[in-house]
């Protein structure tokens, strides 16, 4: 199985572990984003968080998905992404 993900402007370091549930795929990733960095959202610099997989491939998703763990020191720690087969955001949630 094959996906493309279109590359973006961002910051970040990625873990991925793809699984499939109940027709939904479940991406795990680290992400150390400093406040600054995510401030670029904010200034209309960057619209996007993209970050290089374990396997080489670069994953991309709104920065306003990730912006409700923004805290004074950024954004730090694990984090699931699910979302559906056909590759459209259903949630994030920090694990870590």
């Amino acid at each position: 199985m094959s996906y493309h993900y279109p590359i973006g402007y961002s910051y970040g370091y990625f873990t991925h572990i793809l699984t499939t549930m109940n027709q939904h795929q479940i991406i795990q990733f680290s992400l150390q984003l400093s406040y600054d960095q995510f401030l670029k959202v904010y200034q209309g610099v960057a619209k996007n968080v993209s970050v290089i997989a374990n396997d080489g491939r670069r994953i991309t998703f709104p920065a306003g998905n990730i912006q409700p763990y923004l805290t004074k020191e950024g954004i730090r720690g694990s984090f699931e992404m699910e979302l559906t087969i056909e590759n459209k955001f259903i949630s994030i949630k920090k694990t870590g």
